[in-house]
C-alpha cells in the first residue's frame, strides 16, 4: 500500500511563495524580479512585504535575467519569476552567458511548467526547460513534488551559492510529505521500499509513481519508489544503490524525454550498472489544450500508464 497520504492539493508554485517569504526573512540579500506575474508566479506576498526588494520588469525577460546577473554581482540573491516557457526559451541566450557562464548566483524560478499547465496549450506546456537548463555547466536543476517540499527547496535553493532552475507546476496535486522535512540540493529521497523495480519519479508525477506502485503490489510487483527531487547534480548514489537491489528502472517526469530525468539516469546507468530501464514522459511531441489531468491520461502519464511501463520493465528483466 502507499505509506503516504493527504489531506489537501496545493500548488507547487504556492509553496514557492510561502519559501521565498522564509528565505527573504533569513537572508537580507534575497530580492526578487518579476516579468508582469506576480500574482501567478506568487511573488505577491514578497512584494507587499518587501516592496523595496522587489522589482517589477514587464514583460521584458531578458532585461529580467540581465539585471538579476548584475545583481548577483553585487551580492545579491535575486529570484526572477516568469512562467517556465519564458523562463527559458525566450532568454536562453541571456541564462547562458550571463548567468551559466559567470556562475552566477541567480535562481530562476519557472512555474507553469509541463502538461499541466493544461487549457493554455502547446505554446505555453514547457515540455524541454529543464533538459535545456540541465545541459548548462554549473546549472543546478530542482523539481519538488509537493507544496511543503516545495517550500523547503525554495529555502534550499536560496542557500545555495550558484545559479539554479527552481521548476515548480500550475495545479494542485496532492501534498503528502512531511512539513518540516528537510530539502538537500543533490539528495534524492526512497519513498517506498521494494526489491522488484525502481522508480525514479520528479515533480508531479511522484504521487502517480506511489499509486502505481501500490497498484503493482496487487500484482505481487514490489517497487521501489525515489523522488528525484533534484535533476541537476543528480543523486547517483541512491539511483545506483536501487538499481543494484531490483536489476531494473523506470523514470517518470511530465518533461520530454530527451534531456529529462530517463535520459539523465540511462547515461549514469549506461556507465556504471547498465540495467533494463523503461521511461514515462512525453515521447517528442507537443503538448495541447486539455484539463490537466485529462493530458496526463493522454500521454499515459498517469497511474494506469506507468503500471503498464512497470509490466512491460518487468517482462524484460525476466527475459
Amino acid at each position: 500500500m502507499n505509506p503516504y497520504s493527504f489531506a489537501e492539493k496545493k500548488d507547487t508554485r504556492s509553496g514557492f511563495g510561502a519559501g521565498l517569504m522564509l528565505a527573504a526573512k533569513e537572508l537580507p540579500q534575497v530580492v526578487a524580479l518579476c516579468a508582469d506575474l506576480t500574482g501567478s508566479v506568487k511573488m505577491d506576498a514578497f512584494a507587499k512585504e518587501y516592496p523595496d526588494r522587489f522589482f517589477q520588469v514587464g514583460i521584458a525577460e531578458a532585461n529580467m535575467i540581465g539585471i538579476a546577473a548584475g545583481m548577483a554581482v553585487a551580492g545579491k540573491i535575486p529570484f526572477t519569476g516568469t512562467f517556465a516557457e519564458f523562463s527559458t526559451g525566450r532568454v536562453y541566450d541571456q541564462i547562458r552567458q550571463s548567468v551559466a557562464y559567470s556562475r552566477a548566483n541567480v535562481k530562476i524560478y519557472a512555474p507553469h511548467s509541463g502538461l499541466t499547465v493544461g487549457e493554455d496549450g502547446a505554446t505555453h506546456q514547457a515540455l524541454e526547460d529543464m533538459g535545456m537548463m540541465r545541459m548548462m555547466p554549473g546549472m543546478a536543476v530542482v523539481h519538488p513534488c509537493d507544496y511543503n517540499q516545495a517550500v523547503q527547496a525554495t529555502l534550499a535553493v536560496a542557500r545555495y551559492q550558484g545559479p539554479v532552475y527552481l521548476r515548480c507546476g500550475r495545479p494542485a496535486v496532492p501534498n503528502f510529505t512531511p512539513a518540516d522535512a528537510a530539502f538537500e540540493i543533490g539528495k534524492g529521497q526512497v519513498l517506498r521500499q521494494g526489491e522488484d523495480l525502481t522508480m525514479i519519479a520528479i515533480g508531479h508525477l511522484v504521487w502517480p509513481a506511489l499509486e502505481a506502485a501500490s497498484a503493482l503490489d496487487e500484482q505481487g510487483i514490489h517497487a521501489e519508489v525515489i523522488n528525484m527531487a533534484t535533476l541537476k547534480p543528480l543523486d547517483a548514489d541512491c539511483v545506483l544503490a536501487s538499481a543494484r537491489k531490483t536489476g531494473c528502472v523506470l523514470t517518470c517526469e511530465e518533461h520530454q524525454l530527451n534531456g529529462g530525468l530517463g535520459d539523465a539516469v540511462a547515461q549514469l546507468l549506461a556507465l556504471n550498472f547498465p540495467v533494463p530501464m523503461e521511461m514515462a514522459g512525453v515521447e517528442d511531441r507537443f503538448g495541447q489544450s486539455g484539463k490537466p489531468q485529462e493530458l496526463l491520461d493522454f500521454y499515459g502519464l498517469n497511474v494506469q500508464g506507468l503500471v503498464a511501463k512497470a509490466g512491460k520493465l518487468m517482462q524484460r528483466k525476466r527475459g
